[in-house]
């Protein structure tokens, strides 16, 4: 069953001798638990493609269905609950606050969500035991390094149970060992049951995904199956 479904997907920014088609009509299905990456060089259209599947932005035309759920043209309220309840995110430069604890940092979400007291910080507790920094919670962000870093991005993006995980060049500030270190905890989350989009420039990167999708000129132009085995073993 598909969790995201698009047809002809576009968006036009600026008009007259300004205008720029970011995206020429984007038909995307993605299966309920599968990890896919999405490539292509930069002004591809791929970072828009993303923000509009996060609801971060609005296309100017076309269908975006998110779960059984047209969602191009809800309002307000309507674009942040969807968002809310089905979306996680992570990003290249991890957006934590540098003087709140990692376990403030890992919260906040669920403030957004009116979640309160001892539920939020056991929530919090459990998504960082998830991603292997329980023994972290009391430290700020300038305490710890870019992969626990990222690992903290992770665990508050996991924090409010979505169904979907977005991740924007998830590896892209992160020497080698760090970021494998991402992409081990990425196989697990899948093997879980989450859906993971991934915006990656790097091949090696994109090739650990089951299916690369290719933008170009704000067209898919491949979507190709990859060799790999997403299992974690028991």
């Amino acid at each position: 069953m598909k969790v995201i479904e698009t047809a002809n997907l576009t968006k036009i920014y600026g008009e007259g001798e300004g205008r720029v088609e970011a995206l020429a009509g984007v038909s995307l299905g993605v299966e309920r638990e599968e990890w896919i990456s999405i490539v292509g060089p930069s002004g591809s259209g791929k970072s828009t493609l993303m923000n509009l599947l996060g609801l971060l932005d609005r296309p100017t035309s076309g269908s975006y269905v998110l779960d059984g759920r047209e969602v191009s043209g809800l309002k307000g309220g309507e674009v942040t609950r969807a968002r809310r309840d089905m979306i996680g995110f992570v990003f290249q430069s991890y957006n934590l606050l540098p003087r709140e604890s990692t376990l403030k940092n890992v919260e906040l979400p669920m403030v957004y969500a009116g979640v309160y007291g001892a539920e939020r910080k056991r929530r919090a507790m459990e998504a960082l035991e998830r991603v292997g920094l329980s023994n972290r919670a009391t430290h700020k962000p300038p305490e710890l390094s870019g992969g626990q870093k990222q690992r903290v991005a992770i665990a508050r993006a996991l924090v409010n149970n979505p169904a979907i995980v977005l991740a924007d060049e998830p590896t892209g500030n992160l020497d080698t060992r760090s970021g494998e270190g991402i992409l081990d905890l990425f196989r697990e989350l899948k093997a879980d049951g989450t859906t993971l989009i991934m915006v990656t420039h790097d091949m090696e990167v994109a090739e650990r995904a089951e299916r690369i999708v290719e933008v170009r000129d704000g067209l898919i132009v491949a979507d190709d199956r990859t060799n790999e085995k997403v299992e974690v073993a028991s």
